[in-house]
């Protein structure tokens, strides 16, 4: 028997290319035929999002089922805190732009593969960052990066949510040009005075893969390590050669990037005592330093296809 025969599914109207309506009555048609008993909550923007997401899980608790994500990464990242401040089981139904939590873990990107492969998923332990009392299950930053999806969201709400606008818009605040970050960056043994762009922490083994990062293997064993990777200050030609390296999988290799492994670090930035932009799984709070990086000291319980690879392309 299922663990979690019931599910309580966020629902995000506005994320991937599908038409919501048509995602949603594709997902109920499924779990109907199925006999597998689910409701939907609908973020539409008529109420805050955390509320919506506190009363699916309340019912799926009620229920003894598990709490649904279906969205991108910004609505996976918001449902995956309260799944695992509440002890939840959580399944993902992707609808985003990128999907890495989805890709990561074999979850197919077409409403109906990943709806399928709902029904035969059971709860596998999962890794999760933290930074202060923010989880993020793909990467967490400051400097640079917060400022990059800020014009993104702006560009997309006037060129569509495509891969490619994200891409360009990138590209172009970039090279607006960039005012550095000094931080303070301590791991409880040594600590460092920085001066970079910006500083990005990942958990997500897939992008850390993809951008060329050696500590993607140690991300993979789920055991408490995060990578970081910090910038030197660059000018904008030298910039465009690091987006390069990292379209390639070569950042890893580029002479003015470092990476690092680690457990936990403890991040001041300097001459900044308000609180400062992070982007978490693409959307950016607004935290009061110090900001202390950390996996969660315990997993979040995901329900996980077992007949597919985790990394597998679900295409």
């Amino acid at each position: 028997m299922n663990p979690c025969p019931y599910f309580a599914i966020v629902m995000n109207a506005g994320s991937g290319k599908q038409d919501a309506g048509a995602a949603r009555a594709e997902i109920a048609s499924i779990l109907d035929a199925a006999g597998r008993p689910h409701r939907f909550f609908l973020i539409d923007g008529t109420r805050d999002i955390k509320d919506l997401v506190r009363d699916a899980a309340a019912h799926a608790k009620r229920e003894r089922g598990a709490i649904v994500a279906a969205g991108g990464d910004g609505t996976i990242n918001c449902v995956a805190g309260t799944a695992w401040a509440e002890s939840l089981p959580m399944g993902v139904l992707p609808q985003g732009t990128f999907n890495f939590v989805g890709r990561t873990h074999g979850i197919p990107t077409d409403t109906r593969g990943a709806a399928e492969a709902l029904l035969r998923a059971t709860p596998a332990d999962t890794q999760i960052g933290m930074v202060n009392d923010h989880v993020f299950l793909v990467n967490a930053s400051l400097g640079l990066y917060p400022q990059v999806l800020e014009d993104r969201e702006t560009w997309k709400q006037r060129f569509g949510r495509h891969r490619i606008v994200a891409l360009w818009s990138g590209l172009a605040t970039m090279m607006r040009g960039y005012r550095p970050l000094r931080i303070e960056v301590s791991d409880g043994e040594r600590t460092r005075q920085l001066r970079t762009p910006t500083l990005f922490v990942g958990n997500n083994a897939l992008q850390l893969e993809k951008i060329g990062l050696p500590e993607a293997a140690a991300v993979m064993r789920n055991d408490g390590t995060l990578a970081g990777l910090v910038l030197k200050p660059i000018g904008r030609l030298t910039m465009l050669g690091l987006i390069l390296h990292g379209a390639l999988g070569k950042l890893g290799e580029a002479e003015n990037a470092v990476s690092f492994g680690f457990r936990e670090i403890t991040v001041t930035p300097k001459h900044h005592r308000h609180a400062i932009k992070v982007a978490i799984d693409g959307e950016i709070v607004r935290l009061m330093p110090p900001l202390v990086f950390r996996a969660a000291p315990r997993p979040l319980s995901l329900l996980t296809d077992r007949t597919r690879k985790p990394g597998e392309d679900p295409g």
